[in-house]
């Protein structure tokens, strides 16, 4: 691409108001020095690149159209945002994108009156939107709403829960699918947009209600109208399903098409009842290398953009490495195991499973609930369900969860990937809270390995343990250690003893037992490795505390309810009285930057660990 880094009409554009007061006949030249500045800054920090390159029109043309803030625009997965960032007063703080202090790489309200609504995570717009425009009109404001979603958060259901109250409200509201999975031809493409400028407009909205008053005291020929009106409408545009919900679907269009989304936009912004406007985009729209591996630029790291070489860090393998390797030798071995993940192939580690088991390989979409419940349904009839999921996203399966695996102790396999912090991509995507929310769930195993090795035995142990387990892991890689090649099983319940000490006894959770052992050589401490939240090592825990003059637990998740809260209890039942101190994350979001650097924030490498133990032991 080109080396060009001037961008004479970018540069003059710090807020909306002074993009709405450029020609129209400029936004093209905008649109592409906006691409252009998209590519370079994001080729520096890393961060989603695809999706934003394929939003630059679309945010152009909604900023042109709507009074932002004003009115309100919601962007649903936030990833696709970028454009929107640049646009709205924060190009120039681009090069602080997901860097500790710097921009979040998600729309968040406390960073820009202009993100109306946090969206890490998906599938939330339309239920965000109609509360706003309910909200605007038991104001009696001439507020206007619109959310922006992908085609992928449409396969959560709760997009479609909310699609259905809209419509039966008549809200006056605008949801725009951004569909970029399909490409258009260039004789459909034109089509669909001539018909999208005459189905947008005053003349065809005019005549289609007058028409509907008139029919409508004939009730015969009202339901022939209807249904004439519905099937010519079907016949050349994919929305029945929308319509039904009772939206007036517009589309599919051309996304980088300006002329036509600025028309279609301002004949749909007039319009005071549910509108549904679909749009075809391309992911990676001008950057070849994204154009053709939209997968690989949807997050990346730092690149060559000149020639889209990335700069990978060669390493140990990591954690989600391991899982995949794993889950493929346990598929040639039992031909009862099944990888059920929602829309997470890469990001969890299945693609290699998915090319080698296609069928044994369910991606269920953005739509957690049901691969859980889908998971407990085929454990009921003799398949091994392996649920490969984040930690974030398994919260919205919480219910499932209890009711569906753990109170009919099912055996289902849950693979949590990205427990812990995450670094850049922030507090949406953080697993600070699944120890938490999973230790208080009867018939549930939870462990939490040290290293890799460790990975693959509580995976093997999980799978065979005939009831529900969970394995959670952090992102990124661990310790190196020598890999075993043959899978053992664990004891369940069972703790290691790593080093013994004086004093001072560290019980280490997980990716904790680490920066813990760096500790103790200063501290002189014993450490532990628990394996295990649920269930606890008593035993071993008890001979810790008779032979020790403070308990120190240490986990990567929130202290509130967390292992450390596990450990108390059990020493409390067990009439055990030690001083005892619980290090994990503080009670509040933390927000993205560098792994490392947010963990000694929070006190949870091994310079922080030594510091709260010398100062505990000073009081």
């Amino acid at each position: 691409m080109s080396s060009d880094d001037t961008y004479p009409l970018l540069d003059t554009i710090e807020t909306p108001e002074q993009l709405r007061r450029l020609p129209a006949e400029d936004l093209p030249q905008l649109a592409g020095e906006l691409r252009r500045f998209l590519i370079r800054s994001v080729a520096r920090t890393g961060g989603h690149l695809s999706a934003g390159l394929g939003t630059v029109e679309l945010a152009i043309a909604l900023h042109y159209v709507y009074d932002t803030p004003e009115d309100r625009l919601i962007w649903d997965v936030g990833h696709q945002s970028y454009p929107h960032k640049i646009l709205t007063g924060r190009r120039r703080l681009m090069p602080t994108l997901r860097q500790l202090g710097g921009l979040s790489g998600f729309p968040k309200r406390s960073e820009s009156p202009y993100d109306s609504f946090g969206t890490g995570h998906s599938s939330t717009s339309i239920s965000a939107a109609l509360g706003m425009a309910l909200a605007a009109r038991q104001e009696g404001s001439g507020r206007r709403v619109a959310a922006v979603i992908g085609d992928g958060a449409m396969t959560g259901g709760m997009a479609f829960e909310a699609l259905n109250h809209a419509g039966d409200l008549k809200a006056d509201m605008l949801v725009i699918l951004n569909d970029n999975e399909m490409s258009i031809s260039p004789n459909v493409g034109g089509m669909h947009n001539y018909l999208a400028r005459i189905l947008s407009g005053k003349f065809y909205s005019t005549m289609r209600d007058g028409s509907k008053s008139v029919l409508s005291m004939v009730p015969p020929v009202w339901e022939l109208a209807r249904k004439a009106e519905e099937h010519m409408k079907g016949m050349v545009i994919p929305g029945t399903l929308f319509e039904e919900l009772g939206f007036n679907y517009i589309g599919p269009i051309d996304g980088h098409d300006l002329p036509t989304l600025i028309t279609t936009l301002r004949n749909l912004r007039e319009r005071g009842e549910p509108q549904f406007l679909h749009v075809m985009t391309r992911k990676g729209k001008g950057y070849p290398p994204a154009e053709e591996n939209p997968t690989c630029y949807h997050g990346v790291t730092a690149f060559d953009p000149d020639t889209g070489e990335i700069h990978a860090t060669p390493g140990a393998p990591t954690y989600t490495e391991l899982f995949g390797d794993w889950i493929c030798e346990m598929a040639e071995r039992d031909q009862r195991v099944v990888g059920i993940t929602p829309a997470m192939c890469e990001g969890s580690g299945l693609v290699e499973f998915a090319r080698r088991f296609p069928e044994r390989y369910f991606d269920v979409g953005i739509a957690e609930q049901h691969a859980v419940t889908l998971a407990a349904g085929m454990a009921c009839d003799g398949l091994k369900p392996v649920v490969a999921i984040y930690s974030t996203f398994l919260q919205r399966a919480y219910d499932q969860l209890i009711h569906d695996v753990a109170l009919q102790n099912l055996p289902v396999l849950f693979a949590i990937d990205r427990a812990g912090l995450v670094g850049r991509d922030g507090p949406t995507h953080a697993g600070s809270f699944d120890l938490s929310f999973l230790r208080s769930v009867p018939n549930l195993v939870i462990m939490a390995p040290a290293d890799g090795n460790e990975l693959r035995r509580m995976l093997y142990t999980g799978f065979l343990h005939d009831g529900p387990a969970a394995v959670r892991y952090p992102r990124g890689s661990g310790p190196e250690v020598e890999m075993e090649q043959e899978m053992r099983e664990l004891v369940i319940g069972k703790g290691r003893l790593c080093r013994e000490g004086r004093r001072v006894a560290l019980i280490a959770f997980g990716s904790m037992v680490a920066p813990a052992l760096q500790a103790a050589e200063q501290l002189d401490a014993s450490v532990v490795n628990m394996r295990f939240i649920k269930p606890l090592d008593r035993p071993l825990l008890l001979d810790m505390a008779r032979h020790h003059d403070l308990l120190v637990t240490i986990e990567e998740n929130v202290v509130a309810g967390g292992a450390g809260s596990a450990v108390n209890e059990c020493l409390l039942r067990c009439g055990m009285e030690i001083p005892l101190l619980n290090l994990g994350l503080p009670d509040r979001f933390v927000e993205h930057g560098g792994h490392g650097e947010l963990l000694a924030q929070c006190g949870l490498d091994a310079h922080g660990i030594i510091e709260s133990v010398r100062a505990r032991l000073q009081e």
